[in-house]
């Protein structure tokens, strides 16, 4: 049973469930970080859409039991690897499907509407999509984005145009940079493993990182120009800081002191999907690169400070 449950954990991909945490972006960006209602709710919005995520990560692996045998990493995933039963995994995946569905009713009716669209979109990946070329990867970044619009609907808060591009920037830049990467990784055996690859050239994945990478920081530093702050908020672990009047803290340009460490960010990232291995998985990059992982808790550590380093 001990095994068993060890196996099931691992197909539930943990690592991955570091993405659910955009659902805190609009929580965070919102000013309601310390709203403890608020933060309660994107809490249980994020154990729910775990609940659905890993289900559907479940649901892939069955479907890609075949090729994921080919694959020198996937190959070593308990349903392709055969010790995890397909009958098993299977009714596990419909049963937190299910489950995910009953509680997001009790959420909101229209996280309920997000959770069934971000199912679909993954059913239709599966089994029609993902051997499209473009519509491919413009399905990856759309399940980021829903992520985003799960937690603002979550706790009915209105998310900037700015903002929202800076997602749809990024979602696109690390969608193309996860196909670029399994390039890299599986060589002439690529086509084998994912139809779509054979679509792709490595110049034409080229071009749409340099495009999506571009517009990733451009987008975050014109949400820094142009998107007013929230107002009256403070951070309460601080009391110094929250005592800075609104002229060193809480405006919206001292988020431009930030742009360097995306800029940075975004070449870091680069460099590791042109060196190829673990930049398949955006998740493992964030996990395993200090010098990444170290840039994006600067710029969490900044965010915060700005955002909520105001006088109440």
């Amino acid at each position: 049973m001990a095994k068993l449950l060890k196996e099931l954990a691992r197909s539930a991909r943990p690592r991955q469930w570091l993405k659910n945490l955009a659902l805190f972006a609009a929580l965070v960006f919102s000013g309601n970080l310390f709203d403890f209602q608020k933060f309660i709710i994107i809490l249980l919005a994020t154990f729910i859409f775990t609940i659905l995520t890993s289900s559907c990560y479940l649901l892939n692996d069955i479907a890609d039991v075949k090729k994921d045998r080919l694959h020198p990493f996937k190959k070593f995933r308990p349903i392709a690897k055969g010790t995890l039963a397909i009958p098993l995994a299977f009714f596990i995946a419909i049963s937190g499907i299910f489950l995910s569905l009953y509680l997001g009713v009790f959420l909101s009716f229209f996280f309920l509407l997000i959770i069934l669209t971000y199912l679909s979109l993954q059913i239709i990946y599966s089994l029609f999509l993902k051997n499209i070329a473009v519509l491919d990867v413009l399905a990856i970044a759309a399940s980021f984005i829903l992520r985003v619009y799960a937690g603002a609907v979550a706790i009915g808060v209105h998310l900037s145009v700015w903002f929202l591009l800076c997602v749809i920037s990024l979602a696109l830049f690390l969608a193309v940079g996860k196909r670029k990467a399994e390039m890299t990784i599986l060589n002439e055996a690529a086509p084998s493993h994912r139809q779509t690859l054979a679509l792709y050239s490595p110049s034409l994945l080229d071009n749409y990182l340099s495009m999506f990478a571009s517009s990733a920081w451009i987008s975050w530093a014109l949400f820094t120009f142009f998107e007013p702050p929230p107002q009256n908020y403070f951070l309460p672990f601080f009391p110094i800081i929250s005592r800075f009047p609104l002229t060193f803290a809480g405006i919206n340009k001292w988020l431009m002191i930030t742009i360097p460490i995306v800029i940075y960010g975004i070449m870091r990232y680069l460099k590791i999907i042109h060196e190829g291995g673990k930049a398949e998985s955006p998740e493992r990059v964030l996990l395993s690169d200090k010098p990444l992982l170290l840039s994006a808790f600067i710029w969490g550590a900044l965010i915060i400070l700005i955002i909520y380093g105001g006088k109440d």
